[in-house]
């Protein structure tokens, strides 16, 4: 690491826009930290006034990014000129990945195919009365690793809606809603690790490096599902007098909106509804890389969701686009930190690879880590095991360290007074986080 410092400092040297860019980024990470103040701070000012609906604004989390990404293209203008900081945002970035979230998460939170999860995990939760600690076990372990087939995002959308249904709409304790959400965040980083086509920080390595699914499940589908499996039950053990408690409460009955067409109420969803339902999601998970193809077969499922009112509940868009706002902001602001994680990574030996890039995942998206550790050459198999291992084991430490986890919190955030404290979440992963350290040291094989 001794010339680490020189070659930093050379990059900033050669163009001082470097050490601005991440300044702001840092900034936009602060801004995060605060924002569960702000959220406090919108409600106890007066409702509907402009002081209330500006703090508001500036303490939701998923505007962050997008937001900060204003200076950053004024100071960019300023230093490099406007047709510079056009083609960066145009032309340099990727929004696939944020488009395919927006996408796939609509779908997933429709009424067919969130009621067919339902049914599914009730067969399994049934088995232990369907209480909610049943309910809460079993969407922990069998939700996060749907994420190997179904993609991440929308595991991730069916396990935060199952879960403010069946288990925080009975008011659990703040310390267990914090260990639930950290826990949720942590088992779907590492359950969408199974295949090569689910986890967007596989995605990023699987074709450069030939990785398919036989070599994922060898390599990292064992430890993930231990990791699962031991965390929701060592979090079972520790909070099972919380739980216990639960089982005395009954959520209450879920209030669907209908859709605008659909009229009063809505009708049992027929078998072949739920069908196309899921051909509209595969078709959108094996064109993930073609945003024309998806976004168009997007705008067909829209026009089927209307004929076909009867069966379905109002779709929400506001989420979905909100969540895809915070992940175009994040890459803009990710694509520019390349000149000093790229150094970083490739001057760290196995063992501290892993940990870095567990620590880098904590503050960047940790596909962005696994892409950059693509363009570090000669990098040993041994070492791309560690690196894609500790970018998923970082990915519940903050809501910005995987694609999927906005998508959370935006869904639960209700739960929490409107925002998710940062340090909470992060006390509530830590424990699955180093219990995930320790399986994959055992268990992975490199």
């Amino acid at each position: 690491m001794s010339g680490l410092y020189g070659v930093l400092r050379q990059q900033v040297a050669a163009d001082p826009f470097n050490a601005v860019a991440t300044l702001i980024f840092v900034a936009a990470i602060a801004h995060t930290f605060a924002a569960a103040r702000l959220a406090a701070l919108a409600h106890a000012a007066p409702a509907g006034s402009v002081k209330a609906e500006i703090l508001h604004f500036f303490g939701e989390i998923e505007v962050i990014f997008g937001l900060w990404a204003v200076p950053l293209l004024l100071v960019m203008s300023g230093m490099h000129g406007w047709e510079r900081a056009k083609h960066y945002v145009n032309d340099s970035v990727t929004y696939t990945e944020a488009l395919f979230v927006v996408v796939i998460m609509a779908l997933a939170s429709t009424r067919p195919v969130l009621g067919l999860a339902e049914s599914g995990l009730k067969l399994i939760a049934g088995f232990a009365g369907a209480t909610p600690r049943a309910w809460w076990t079993t969407i922990l372990i069998a939700g996060p690793l749907l994420g190997s087939f179904i993609t991440e995002p929308a595991a991730m959308t069916i396990c935060a809606l199952l879960l403010s249904r069946q288990f925080y709409a009975c008011g659990p304790s703040e310390r267990l809603k914090y260990a639930t959400l950290g826990l949720l965040f942590v088992n779907v980083s590492i359950g969408g690790t199974l295949t090569h086509f689910a986890a967007p920080p596989v995605l990023m390595v699987a074709e450069p490096w030939g990785w398919g699914t036989p070599f994922m499940l060898r390599h990292f589908g064992m430890p993930a599902m231990a990791s699962i499996v031991l965390s929701t039950f060592a979090y079972q053990f520790a909070f099972r007098r919380d739980l216990q408690a639960l089982n005395l409460r009954r959520p209450p009955a879920p209030v669907e909106q209908p859709d605008e067409e659909a009229g009063a109420a809505l009708l049992p969803v027929p078998l072949w509804v739920t069908v196309v339902h899921l051909a509209f999601m595969a078709w959108t998970v094996a064109n993930a890389h073609y945003p024309v193809l998806f976004v168009g077969g997007f705008m067909f499922f829209l026009g089927f969701a209307r004929a076909t009112a009867i069966y379905q509940s109002r779709v929400d868009l506001r989420m979905p686009l909100l969540v895809g706002f915070f992940l175009a902001g994040l890459v803009i602001h990710g694509g520019l930190q390349g000149w000093w994680i790229a150094p970083v990574l490739e001057r760290l030996t196995r063992v501290p690879l892993f940990f870095g890039a567990m620590v880098l995942t904590a503050f960047n998206d940790n596909a962005l880590i696994t892409y950059l550790a693509t363009l570090v050459p000669n990098l040993g198999e041994s070492l791309r095991l560690a690196v894609v291992a500790g970018a998923v084991g970082g990915g519940g430490l903050t809501v910005i360290a995987n694609a999927p986890n906005p998508a959370g919190q935006a869904i639960l955030s209700r739960h929490f007074d409107g925002a998710v404290a940062p340090l909470g979440l992060l006390v509530g992963a830590a424990l699955p986080t180093l219990l995930t350290i320790l399986v994959f040291s055992l268990l992975s094989r490199g």
